[in-house]
C-alpha cells in the first residue's frame, strides 16, 4: 500500500484547512475567512483502498508581528522538512504574484517532491487558469498543479489519486479509526476559537486564545460539562466580546456549543469566562500555558 506524510503549504487564507477537511473526509481543522485562522499543526488522516495519506495542516503563511506568530512561521517552516510530500496551496483567483513564486521556489528547494493544489477554481474565471499554469513553468516551478474547488468537491478525487501516487510503498502509520492527533479537548478549544474568528471582526479575534479548564463527561455519558476562559489582550477587546449585558458572548457560546455537541455526539453544558491578559501574545510563559509550544529555530 501507500503512505506517507503530506505537509500542506501556503500563504495565509489560501483555503489549506478547508482543503484538508474535504480531502480527509472530516473536519480536522477550523476554518474562518480570516487569515491565521491554523494556530499548529494539526493532523488529517485519509485512509482509503490501499493508501493512506496523513496530512499535516500547518499555519498560513504571512508577516510576522508577534512571537505567537513566529513560532507559527517556524511550525510551518518545520513540518515541510521531514515529510514525503509537500502540497503547496495556492489561492488561484488571486492570480500568480512574484511573492507566490519565490515561495514555490523556496520550498521546492528542500528536495522534496512537491505539488500544487490551486485552489478556488470556483471563484475565477477558467481562462485563468492555464495563463497561470504557463507562467509557473516559465518560472521554474516543476511540479504538477491540479486545479480544485474544496467548496465545490471539484477535481478533490483527482488531486487526492495524484497525492497516492507520488508517495511510497510502506505501511500504515495509524490505526483506521484514528482521523486526527489532535485530543478531543484541543478540538473543543478550535470550535470556540472558530465561532469567535466567524462573529467578530478586525484584530479581536487573533488576539484570542482559549483555555480549557474543564472538559469532563458525566457518569450518566449524556452530557459534557465545559468549561473554559476566553483571553483577550486589551480592557475595551472584552467588552465587545461580551456585549450589551453580555449579548454577544451568550450569541457566540450558543453558536459554538451546537458545534461541540455535533462534534462530541452528545449534549454539552458550556460555561466561559472572559480575561485579558494584556500582550500575551508576546509572552513565553503565557504563550506555553496557552498551549503554544516554541520549536527549534
Amino acid at each position: 500500500m501507500k503512505s506517507g506524510f503530506v505537509a500542506v503549504i501556503g500563504k495565509a487564507n489560501a483555503g489549506k484547512s478547508t482543503l484538508v477537511n474535504v480531502l480527509v473526509g472530516e473536519k480536522v481543522a477550523i476554518v474562518s475567512p480570516k487569515p491565521q485562522t491554523t494556530r499548529d499543526r494539526i493532523l488529517g488522516v485519509y485512509n482509503g483502498e490501499n493508501v493512506q495519506i496523513a496530512f499535516v495542516d500547518t499555519p498560513g503563511i504571512y508577516k510576522s508581528k508577534t512571537e505567537l506568530s513566529d513560532r507559527m512561521m517556524r511550525t510551518a517552516e518545520n513540518s515541510a522538512k521531514d515529510v514525503e510530500l509537500i502540497l503547496y496551496v495556492h489561492d488561484g483567483h488571486k492570480g500568480v504574484a512574484d511573492s507566490d513564486i519565490d515561495l514555490m521556489k523556496h520550498y521546492q528547494s528542500f528536495g522534496i517532491p512537491m505539488l500544487i493544489a490551486y485552489t478556488k477554481t470556483d471563484i475565477m474565471p477558467e481562462s485563468q487558469i492555464p495563463e497561470d499554469v504557463k507562467r509557473l513553468f516559465e518560472e521554474g516551478i516543476s511540479c504538477d498543479v491540479v486545479p480544485v474547488s474544496a467548496r465545490k468537491g471539484k477535481n478533490i478525487a483527482k488531486l487526492r489519486d495524484i497525492i497516492a501516487e507520488k508517495l511510497p510503498e510502506g505501511d500504515k502509520l495509524f490505526p483506521d479509526d484514528v482521523l486526527s492527533d489532535k485530543s478531543e479537548k484541543f478540538m473543543i478549544a478550535e470550535i470556540m476559537r472558530e465561532k469567535i474568528l466567524l462573529k467578530y471582526d478586525k484584530e479581536i479575534p487573533h488576539g484570542v486564545a482559549i483555555l480549557v479548564n474543564t472538559f469532563k463527561k458525566r457518569e450518566d455519558g449524556k452530557v459534557y460539562d465545559i468549561d473554559l476562559d476566553i483571553i483577550c489582550e486589551k480592557a475595551n477587546h472584552k467588552a465587545i466580546l461580551i456585549g450589551k449585558q453580555g449579548s454577544a458572548l451568550k450569541e457566540t457560546l450558543s453558536f459554538a456549543r451546537k458545534s461541540m455537541e455535533e462534534f462530541l455526539g452528545c449534549k454539552v453544558f458550556l460555561t466561559a469566562y472572559v480575561k485579558v491578559k494584556d500582550d500575551w501574545r508576546d509572552k513565553a510563559n503565557l504563550l506555553k500555558e496557552y498551549g503554544y509550544e516554541d520549536i527549534e529555530r
